[in-house]
């Protein structure tokens, strides 16, 4: 029977198993200290894993979700009840589809609705002596964007700069040149006349071309004042009366119960819902529907725009806020650009969601 010293060693007057003694306290000790510091690891990387602003994923040995922090369910726009002991197979979203995709090892910018584009990363980690896989997911939207927008606008301003040197110089001839159509033979001042015009006309498009490049990155800041968001969308419609017709398209409007005065510039927002009711027109092309419903929902108002086209294929839909990226022959590749330059001047979020041979709908939320 071992006595217990005064010291509380455990030593009982025998060296040998005084020596086994001090050997297992010490052991008592060091498993003791490990745990403590494994603990704090674990609640330091917990604590990490909260204050985070990249989402966070960590799947368990079956490939179900065990963790997720807040800045992933902000991220994925799913509660954590419904996320977590789900494969991401069993998530109907498609950044959790693109998630699913990757290997070991690898990482990809994925664009998803709207013009929002994510960094995504997979790897793993031992645990137990077993590998388990995590995901982080970095929000790279604006940073993105603003890189992209200052490299566009210096190429813009420089082409622009040119374009617009030579042609004013090369249009003063031009014009200057007319007037020597009378001092020509009778049959050939008309074939001069229109080949002058035709270049004229052909430089003039030009210019115009490059103008509306220009006046995407030049938009001046918006002049926020109360307008009714029924009327201005009421009158974009209007717009394009003879389309419907002609198109055969049907439109549909819904206003639920809500407030309809929201701060806006009436101008730039108008330009806005132009481009995307004509995009809505040019995806369903002949007889279809395009629907404009306002309501609320949790304390957001918000403006929905969709159309019953064939949707956006999956290639087109990642670069459809490229500027000079259209999928139309002779389009230029602005108009999702200048919509999007304008809903974030005004601070509205959007979305844009389209999967091929669905319906395409376009949100912007409003504050309230």
């Amino acid at each position: 029977m071992i006595t217990i010293s005064p010291l509380g060693s455990g030593e009982v007057g025998h060296p040998e198993m005084d020596k086994l003694v001090g050997i297992y306290n010490r052991m008592i000790d060091n498993l003791r200290d490990e745990r403590t510091r494994l603990q704090e690891q674990n609640f330091f990387m917990e604590k990490i894993m909260q204050g985070s602003p990249s989402g966070i994923l960590t799947l368990d040995f079956d490939r179900r979700i065990s963790t997720a922090n807040p800045a992933a369910l902000q991220i994925l726009q799913i509660e954590a009840d419904y996320l977590i002991c789900r494969r991401l197979s069993e998530i109907d979203r498609p950044i959790t589809a693109a998630l699913e995709e990757l290997i070991i090892g690898e990482s990809r910018i994925i664009s998803t609705a709207g013009s929002r584009r994510l960094r995504c990363f997979r790897s793993s980690f031992l645990d137990r002596g077993f590998s388990r896989d995590f995901y982080l997911i970095e929000e790279l939207t604006e940073e993105l964007r603003q890189a992209e927008k200052n490299a566009y606008e210096k190429v813009i301003r420089l082409m622009s700069h040119e374009v617009n040197n030579s042609i004013g110089s090369a249009n003063s001839l031009l014009h200057s040149s007319l007037h020597y159509s009378a001092q020509l033979n009778p049959e050939d001042r008309k074939d001069f006349e229109m080949a002058m015009n035709v270049v004229i006309n052909r430089t003039d498009h030009l210019n115009q071309f490059m103008k509306n490049f220009a006046d995407v990155f030049r938009l001046p800041p918006p002049d926020l004042q109360p307008r009714n968001l029924k009327d201005l969308v009421q009158e974009t419609a209007w717009l394009f009366k003879s389309d419907f017709e002609n198109r055969r398209i049907k439109i549909e409007m819904e206003w639920k119960q809500c407030d309809p005065i929201v701060r806006l510039d009436r101008n730039q927002f108008g330009q806005a819902l132009v481009n995307i009711v004509k995009n809505a027109i040019e995806a369903i092309g002949e007889n279809g529907t395009i629907s404009i419903r306002m309501g609320e929902l949790s304390n957001r108002r918000y403006l929905i725009i969709e159309d019953t086209g064939s949707g956006i294929p999956q290639k087109v839909r990642e670069n459809l806020f490229t500027p000079f990226f259209s999928t139309r022959e002779k389009g230029q590749g602005i108009g999702l650009t200048l919509v999007q330059e304008i809903l974030d001047q005004h601070g509205f979020e959007f979305s844009l969601i389209s999967l091929q041979n669905e319906p395409t709908r376009f949100t912007i939320y409003f504050d309230k």
